[in-house]
Order: structure tokens, then C-alpha cells, then sequence
């Protein structure tokens, strides 16, 4: 009897140290620390519940215990140095590796052991999410101000619309009605006394102020000369076009919320005539472990189902298959709207302005426009871009408008090169104009016609 109690109190320490033993793997980690830790150093490659480049990490300390023997000091070892621990013949380490590609994992040796064991405990208890009270309440405040702009506008436009067609209406109605006066004169054999002497009164009227109507008729024709000149124009001319795209595109996502440089994806701005449109692999770049949208900020009436569709429109246009992380080989093409299109006539070249215009461009547009300041040289010509959800032409891309550019922007005289190379004509323009002029692009040839047509 004694004996067995013996073994009964043994087995229970045994239990209770097995547990105490297992529970500490979890007790030593701060689960809130490692979501930081995991955001910043793994999501590029990994998720907790879904495959990416790497496994799904959730539960991976139980997942390796269970079915490889392997404690946390396996998962220490592979996080920090993955190379070294495959070279020394872990066969675990190397089954991996091939299993995933024979893609290799970054190492972190700058993670200490602590912060392993707090990225290790975020991926077995991962806290729960922060209740989005206060965003959905700002999603819905934006929706409801949007709403009600909405509500005014096609209220004010039913009003204009209903008192234009009580207009046209009122003036169809007196047209009717004199016709029909005509008709009936027409229609009698003789002219009444009154209708005649009506009919001479317009005609002796009509003889003695001839030249009063032959003005207005003039006047008339001047006015639809000017309109018909006016219209012509601005034929080509699409400020606010803002086309619908195959694949739904918000920079103020990417540019705003994100912080992505304009030249990530348009990077021939910088160093080319053209800034084309980034192919389907940049966009890749990011949304290879991007395959859902997680952001805060959702355009009113827009949700997240919105956003991950549009992604998952990225992956068939590439062929690439989420699930085994590897492209398929079957694309599809993707049709995208030219919004910025100039005339075959016209000569420009974008990294004139991006590289030896740039300080110039944004000096001179936060001159003139002190509450719409711009960071970055792009906004001068294509506007906020980074508060733009779809993309629209912000301004009229017209000769003048060129033009008026030109004559305004001072040349960078702080930059070495310009301040020798304009040396001369700087000295020459303030002996004619005096100290206080400035170098503007037109003066060193900005007006020039062979300038941008060719």
C-alpha cells in the first residue's frame, strides 16, 4: 500500500512538472510584443492561418513538438541562423528547405532569444483583435457626409433640371401658340381691317429698324463664331477624366496611407521620356505576400471582401496560385485605360522634369499655391495624387497651361551646374532688368517651339 502511494505521489510531481515544463514555453513569450515582432520581421513571408512563401505559423510549437520531437530550441536555432543549422545536417532543417522551394529564409540574428519566445508565443495564443469601434464609427461618419453631399447635389441638380424643362416647356407653348395665329391668318381669304393693318405695321416697322435686326443677326453670328472656336479648343482637353480600370487601383491607399514612393512603380519617371504603366510583376513585388487587404482605411462604400477581390484579380492576371505559392503559366491579359495621353506632336520628357527640374517645379507651384503645398514633383502636373482613390487628370495639360509654366519657374540657380552654366545670361539679365530678376525656364529657351515640337 505504501509502495503504491509512492508511485501515485512520483507520477503526480512527474504530471505536474510535464505541465508546468510545457506551460513555460508559452509563459516566458509576451504575446503583444510578438505580434509587433511578427509584423515587423515575418508577415513579408508568413501568416498564422494560410500558406505564403513560408508555412502558416499558427500553432507551429505544437505542430513541430507533435510531429518532430522538436522542441524551441530547434525553432531559436532555424529563426536566428536557418543556413548555419541546415550546413550542420539537420535533417529536419534541410527537408524544409526543400519542400519550400529550396527558398532560402532570411536570418535574424539581432531577434534575441526573448523575442523568439515572444513571436513563438504570439503564434500559439495570438491575442485577440482590438474591437475597430472607432473606425467602423469614422467609415460610417464618411459614408453619412457622403451621403448627405450626395443628396444635396442631385437635389439641387433635379431642381435646375425641373426649372429648365418648365423653361423650354413655357417657351414651346408660346411657339404653339403663335403658329396657330399664323395658320389662321394664313388661312382666311381677305385680311380683316385690324389683321391688316397689323401686317403693314410689322412690315413698315420691320423697314424702318432693318438694320437694328441685321445687328442682333451679326451679333448672333459673332457669338456662335466664338462658341464654335471656344469648343474647338478644347477638343482633347479632359481634366477630371477619371476612366474605370479592370483592376480597381486606389493611390490613396498605396501613395497615402502606405507612404510607396511614386517611382517604386513608375520608375522609368526618373530616368526615361515616358512613365509607363507598371507591369503586373511590379505589383507582385508586394502582393506575392499580400493576398488580402488589411489596412484601416476603407473608401465609403467599399469593404475589405471589395479589396481582396481585387488582388485575387492580380493573381489570375499573373497566373500565380496562392496556395502553392508558384505561378501557374496561365496569364491573362490585363486592358488597362490610358488616362495621361499627350499628341504624337508633342515632345516631353518626363525625366527633365523629375531629375533636372525638380527642386525648380516644387519651389515654384508652393509659391503660388501656399495652401496646396507639394513634397514630391509629381503632384505639380497630376495633382494630390496621394488623396486620389481612382486616378483623374487633375489639370488641362493645354499649351498655355505649359506655357504659364515656363514663364513662371525660376531655373535652380543653388545648383553647381546651372549657377556656371547660366552664369552669363544671369549677369546679362540683370544689367537689363536689373538685380532682382530671376532666371525663369522661358528665358533659357522655354519658349522655344522646337522645344516640344519636333
Amino acid at each position: 500500500m505504501i509502495s503504491w502511494r509512492k508511485h501515485y505521489k512520483r507520477g503526480l510531481i512527474a504530471i505536474g512538472l510535464l505541465l508546468s515544463t510545457s506551460a513555460s514555453i508559452y509563459a516566458q513569450g509576451d504575446a503583444k510584443n510578438g505580434e509587433k515582432l511578427f509584423k515587423a520581421n515575418c508577415t513579408a513571408c508568413h501568416a498564422l492561418d494560410k500558406q505564403m512563401t513560408g508555412p502558416a505559423l499558427g500553432g507551429v510549437v505544437a505542430r513541430l513538438k507533435t510531429e518532430q520531437n522538436l522542441d524551441t530550441d530547434w525553432l531559436q536555432k532555424w529563426i536566428k541562423d536557418n543556413k548555419a543549422l541546415r550546413a550542420s545536417g539537420d535533417k529536419y532543417a534541410n527537408e524544409v528547405f526543400q519542400k519550400f522551394n529550396k527558398v532560402e529564409m532570411l536570418q535574424f540574428p539581432n531577434l534575441t532569444d526573448q523575442d523568439i519566445n515572444d513571436i513563438l508565443e504570439y503564434t500559439t495564443n495570438p491575442p485577440a483583435a482590438e474591437p475597430a469601434a472607432d473606425a467602423a464609427a469614422g467609415t460610417a461618419d464618411a459614408n453619412s457626409v457622403a451621403a448627405l453631399e450626395a443628396a444635396k447635389k442631385d437635389s439641387v441638380n433635379s431642381k435646375i433640371i425641373l426649372i429648365s424643362l418648365l423653361a423650354i416647356g413655357g417657351l414651346l407653348l408660346w411657339m404653339l401658340f403663335k403658329l396657330r395665329q399664323l395658320v389662321k391668318l394664313q388661312q382666311s381669304d381677305e385680311l380683316s381691317g385690324l389683321q391688316s393693318s397689323r401686317a403693314y405695321s410689322f412690315a413698315d416697322l420691320y423697314r424702318k429698324y432693318s438694320y437694328i435686326g441685321k445687328g442682333v443677326i451679326a451679333l448672333l453670328a459673332i457669338f456662335a463664331a466664338y462658341g464654335i472656336w471656344n469648343w474647338m479648343m478644347w477638343i482633347g482637353v479632359y481634366k477630371g477624366y477619371k476612366p474605370e480600370q479592370p483592376i480597381y487601383f486606389s493611390h490613396k491607399i498605396h501613395a497615402g496611407e502606405n507612404k510607396i514612393d511614386c517611382q517604386l512603380c513608375h520608375s522609368s519617371a526618373k530616368y526615361g521620356k515616358v512613365s509607363e504603366i507598371p507591369s503586373m510583376n511590379v505589383c507582385m513585388n508586394c502582393h506575392r505576400t499580400i493576398s488580402e487587404y488589411n489596412g484601416k482605411y476603407m473608401e465609403p462604400g467599399k469593404d475589405k471582401a471589395f479589396y481582396d477581390g481585387e488582388i485575387q484579380k492580380i493573381y489570375a492576371s499573373t497566373g500565380w496560385d496562392p496556395a502553392t505559392q508558384q505561378y501557374t503559366g496561365k496569364t491573362q491579359r490585363v486592358e488597362w485605360t490610358r488616362i495621361h495621353n499627350m499628341p504624337d506632336f508633342v515632345y516631353f520628357n518626363h525625366s527633365q522634369h523629375v531629375v533636372a527640374g525638380e527642386q525648380a517645379i516644387i519651389s515654384s507651384f508652393n509659391k503660388k499655391n501656399p495652401e496646396g503645398q507639394i513634397d514630391v514633383v509629381c503632384k505639380a502636373c497630376h495633382g494630390q495624387i496621394d488623396t486620389m482613390n481612382v486616378v483623374q487628370m487633375a489639370n488641362d495639360f493645354t499649351m498655355g497651361w505649359c506655357i504659364e509654366c515656363h514663364r513662371t519657374t525660376e531655373v535652380d540657380m543653388t545648383n553647381g551646374y546651372n549657377k556656371e552654366y547660366f552664369k552669363n545670361l544671369h549677369d546679362k539679365l540683370k544689367k537689363q532688368y536689373g538685380s532682382g530678376t530671376k532666371i525663369t525656364v522661358a528665358a533659357i529657351g522655354g519658349l522655344e517651339c522646337g522645344k516640344c515640337h519636333y
